[in-house]
């Protein structure tokens, strides 16, 4: 390890469930042969890690939290060749596979029987340090804002993976359910991919926003039948869920196109389907798990090209209580991010 780097660094840690989050220092430790050591730039902060930090994930304790953090490689293990000193990359929820089981022979590496998870499995991006395997890694242009490009790492590449992995024809209606940190994404991609988007809120003052991210219509689902009214359009190829209500969820189904799908993409715990209106449509209801490292590159790409843009709050790293805080009030516009 370079002589230059530091002997310790601030990390938070989470002892216990819904413990405080703490900073502490950490000895540095030297990559693995197949692993690169970064030194962060930032770190979203995601509900995802809310729930690791309650124990809802297990008893992962203790902890460092984070899995969308960018940074700048500092070392690297001794049988890592492509990727070097001074490259900028991500460290997302996908830690690392295996590289040997069903799944990563069908190149489907975030689904790997034995796949590592960064801030769960292994220590994560809440930290001034981190280390990554380096078959996980997520290579970044250096041009872009590195606090813009950390929650394309969990929220980007689950909205832009979940909806084009579903090859539905350009033109086809996409309806996106809520308009917050995953929202107001999938808004962004869908309408850049070339679908007629209509976004779905219990607020009718979020429509002039919902506009402005690129939706075509705008349905209240407080106010009106919106299954009925995404009938009138046509019906939906596409659901995306995002907001995580179960009785919003059971009454997206009638709203669906003939083969039509519901996209979960936001935990909503137990939810009641019409199957009768399942089988009339012979539609379905899928989720998605993230993205491997391609996933994650090709989601950042779009979005520089396309003009997708995540909209953040900044934080300081030493004031990650009050960002976690903020995140569980709901009061985020619309992720929250620590810069280093």
């Amino acid at each position: 390890m370079s002589s230059s780097l530091p002997k310790s660094y601030k990390a938070v840690v989470v002892d216990k469930a819904d413990g405080p989050y703490t900073l502490k220092t950490v000895d540095l430790k030297q990559p693995s042969a197949n692993e690169v050591l970064i030194k962060s730039l930032a770190c979203g902060v995601c509900f995802t890690d809310v729930g690791m930090a309650s124990g809802h994930f297990g008893d992962c304790f203790p902890c460092t939290p984070g899995h969308e953090v960018i940074g700048d490689i500092v070392s690297v293990g001794s049988n890592v060749t492509h990727l070097k000193n001074g490259d900028r990359v991500g460290g997302p929820w996908h830690g690392g596979h295996d590289g040997t089981c069903r799944q990563c022979q069908r190149s489907q590496f975030q689904l790997c029987d034995n796949q590592e998870a960064n801030g769960l499995s292994r220590p994560g991006g809440f930290a001034e340090y981190v280390l990554l395997r380096a078959e996980a890694v997520v290579r970044v242009p250096k041009e872009l804002d590195p606090a813009e490009v950390a929650p394309l790492l969990c929220a980007g590449v689950t909205v832009f993976n979940g909806i084009r992995k579903l090859h539905v024809e350009q033109g086809a209606i996409v309806a996106v359910q809520g308009l917050g940190g995953l929202g107001h994404l999938a808004v962004q991609y869908a309408k850049k991919m070339g679908y007629e988007v209509v976004a779905l809120s219990t607020s009718d003052d979020k429509e002039e926003f919902a506009k402005k991210l690129g939706a075509d219509h705008f349905i209240n689902t407080k106010t009106k039948d919106v299954g009925a009214e995404l009938m009138k359009l046509g019906g939906a190829s596409i659901i995306v869920q995002t907001a995580p209500n179960p009785k919003a969820v059971s009454n997206l189904i009638s709203g669906l196109a003939p083969l039509g799908t519901l996209l979960s993409l936001a935990p909503a715990g137990l939810v009641e389907l019409d199957t009768v209106t399942l089988l009339t449509k012979a539609a379905s209801v899928t989720g998605w798990a993230s993205g491997h490292a391609l996933d994650s590159e090709e989601a950042i790409k779009f979005a520089s090209v396309h003009g997708v843009k995540c909209m953040i709050e900044k934080y300081p790293f030493d004031k990650v209580q009050e960002a976690v805080d903020s995140l569980k009030a709901g009061k985020p516009r619309f992720r929250n991010v620590l810069v280093f």
